[in-house]
């Protein structure tokens, strides 16, 4: 990574390349992780309108992991993603979470919440690329990243307004 950062020196703010490709790693295992996770997640959902999210989610995530091998490609290297510790502690609560709640309705709460750990996770991580590849002049990549980042925001609302219509208070 360092030969290409500095085979990039003309690159505005060259010093962040090689953060920028960590950070693209990064989310792209966090992203290959969170896609066992969401499987998991819809199953044990309760909520017909949750158990949809996750796999609306789902099929969302496979579209970033295909997009964030667009970006790779935009700033010419190849989609290699490595172990996303922050995801996998995020993935180990959801797991914990789904082991200690049996009812029906706090699963469901309890599920979001940890759902939207992720989500925020995801929102911070794609914010940061989004402006390193903005501040390195790459466009494609920042407008492919600006895409997942705004779809993440969005899952996130989503997983509020279910929390508030459905999950978080007595039917």
């Amino acid at each position: 990574m360092a030969n290409k950062a500095r085979n990039q020196s003309n690159m505005p703010n060259a010093h962040l390349h090689e953060l920028f490709v960590d950070e693209l790693r990064d989310i792209l295992g966090a992203e290959k992780l969170l896609l066992k996770g969401l499987k998991k997640m819809a199953t044990k959902a309760n909520s017909e309108g949750l158990r949809s999210a996750f796999e609306e989610h789902h099929a969302q995530t496979e579209q970033h992991i295909e997009r964030l091998k667009k970006v790779f490609a935009s700033v010419d290297l190849s989609p290699r993603a490595k172990t996303c510790k922050a995801m996998e502690g995020l993935l180990a609560e959801a797991e914990e979470i789904m082991e200690n709640f049996e009812d029906a309705d706090v699963l469901d709460a309890a599920l979001i919440a940890a759902a939207q750990k992720v989500e925020h996770y995801e929102i911070a991580s794609y914010g940061c690329l989004v402006t390193y590849a903005n501040l390195m002049d790459h466009r494609e990549a920042a407008d492919l990243l600006s895409q997942t980042l705004e779809e993440e925001k969005d899952t996130d609302v989503k997983l509020t307004e279910i929390a508030m219509e459905e999950a978080n208070v007595s039917q």
